[in-house]
């Protein structure tokens, strides 16, 4: 399909300066065809407002909101927090909410008769990788145009240029011009200053920090708060229930406040290259901590250390674009299964940028008292004895062949 033939394409659009950019080039270079922007609502609140209008002025024919917050939490993110999936330290905000954007272009775009989906994501980057992947499964023979492949604009810089000669409005300077990425789960920051492994990101910085307070600026007193789970899932806050988006948006807040859940790292891209990011996950940071410590209770060694294993599969299954994928429904029955007794209540206190555990309860406790006292118990430590001769044969074996003492 030739540019001259695509009347009518969908475009990833949140109104950021890569999507905003897009729409006048998109007019200038495919012969000014329709252009339908798609805003998935995944939880990033204020960066919604405003954006038909300035969808509109920029050239779209309508601006279509998708409200997936709740798709993205309990489709993505409450399997991947049962299997304690982690890429290198990163909570995997960003990937969480691709696939499911991705599947709602998709969709949008064989409802609206299109002839191609747009995205604003880099050649360099993991975005691309997670876009076409989920428009792959769910439209596969739809055309998918990328402009950072195509077009001549070489840099964040040139692309400012560009939207000021077309009289695009930017909410940032050059000077603030962060690479940014919102959802209800995280908030990322790149470039700039960043992109230098040596800089000490300025996290007092007014307008760096998003999502809460640095450390430094956290209050002197700790917060307590009781997360309550059921088979794996957050189900209630401080004792009251209510859905996980609304948990974690909740957690946010206070984990904002006390400085949660910032980290700053050098991850691998899937693409090859290193990235330098900063990353904001308040509430997130502290659901995986407490997750972590009901399944101490709760889970047999054995299916523990199995899941341990697993979490590093299914976090590169995210991080590089596979979640609509059969390894992906397959470890998520296995997370479903091993999280079936990860019930009970977590509590924790919050401390300038600390997560404490403050005690941990549940009806399916594997912790016995009575074994693990160093007072009188039932277990009977000459049992020991056996167990370690057994255990250890084959290592004794192992000395007395070097001994030549083998029979």
């Amino acid at each position: 399909m030739g540019k001259d033939d695509i009347k009518k394409v969908v475009l990833a659009y949140s109104g950021g300066l890569d999507t905003s950019v897009i729409i006048p080039w998109l007019k200038e270079n495919y012969n000014d065809p329709e252009i339908i922007a798609v805003s998935g609502n995944v939880g990033q609140a204020d960066e919604l407002e405003g954006l038909e209008e300035k969808a509109l002025a920029t050239g779209a024919s309508k601006l279509i909101v998708a409200d997936l917050v709740d798709e993205m939490v309990e489709e993505v993110i409450i399997p991947s927090l049962k299997m304690g999936a982690n890429y290198e330290t990163y909570l995997l905000g960003t990937a969480f909410a691709r696939p499911i954007i991705g599947r709602k272009l998709a969709e949008i775009a064989l409802a609206e008769g299109a002839d191609a989906v747009v995205h604003g994501a880099t050649g360099k980057g993991n975005d691309q990788v997670r876009f076409e992947l989920a428009i792959k499964r769910f439209a596969p023979n739809m055309k998918i145009i990328a402009p950072w492949r195509e077009w001549d604009i070489k840099s964040r810089d040139e692309e400012i240029d560009y939207a000021e000669a077309h009289n695009i409005p930017l909410k940032f300077t050059r000077e603030t011009s962060y690479s940014k990425d919102k959802n209800l789960w995280h908030l990322s920051h790149e470039g700039l200053d960043l992109e230098d492994p040596s800089n000490e990101p300025d996290l007092d910085k007014p307008g760096f920090l998003e999502m809460g307070v640095s450390p430094f600026q956290a209050p002197d007193e700790p917060t307590y708060v009781t997360i309550d789970f059921e088979a794996g899932a957050p189900v209630a806050l401080d004792g009251e229930k209510m859905k996980a988006s609304k948990i974690i948006e909740k957690l946010n807040e206070i984990g904002g406040a006390n400085g949660i859940g910032i980290i700053d790292i050098i991850e691998n891209r899937l693409v090859g290259i290193k990235d330098r990011g900063v990353y904001e996950t308040p509430g997130g940071t502290i659901l995986y901590f407490a997750h972590q410590h009901l399944e101490m209770l709760t889970m047999d060694k054995d299916t523990l250390h199995v899941k341990q294993k697993l979490a590093v599969d299914y976090a590169d299954l995210i991080y590089n674009g596979k979640w609509f994928s059969p390894l992906q429904e397959a470890l998520t029955a296995f997370a479903d299964e091993a999280n079936k007794y990860v019930t009970g209540t977590v509590k924790l206190k919050l401390y300038k940028g600390n997560i404490i555990p403050a005690g941990t309860t549940s009806p399916y406790s594997l912790y016995s008292e009575n074994l693990a006292t160093f007072d009188e118990s039932d277990y009977n430590q000459k049992d020991a004895e056996g167990f370690i001769n057994l255990w250890g044969l084959p290592t004794k074996v192992h000395a007395l062949r070097e001994l030549n003492a083998l029979d």
